[in-house]
């Protein structure tokens, strides 16, 4: 209910700069609100591919990376306990 509280506020605020700071506040207070759920992020960037976690949705070849690592995430996925709530979505290198 803060999340959404500070939401509304959000909608009626002129401020650029204040509007940005408290959308940050406002996603900070949600990850909060989901972690004490036991909802998780699913960690990407430059980790093994695992089809377990990632959805892969494009391949590069990429002397920078090594094999099978993920060269970025498009959408950061998520777990609850030991099940995936949402994959990943990812390209691969390699």
């Amino acid at each position: 209910l803060p999340v959404l509280d500070n939401l509304d506020r959000a909608v009626g605020c002129k401020d650029p700069e204040a509007l940005a700071g408290g959308l940050a506040l406002t996603l900070k207070s949600f990850n909060e609100a989901l972690g004490k759920l036991g909802v998780e992020e699913i960690k990407a960037d430059g980790e093994t591919f695992d089809p377990n976690l990632h959805n892969a949705v494009m391949h590069i070849e990429d002397e920078k990376y090594g094999e099978n690592t993920v060269a970025a995430c498009f959408q950061t996925g998520f777990m609850m306990g030991e099940k995936v709530i949402r994959f990943a979505m990812v390209k691969v290198a390699n």
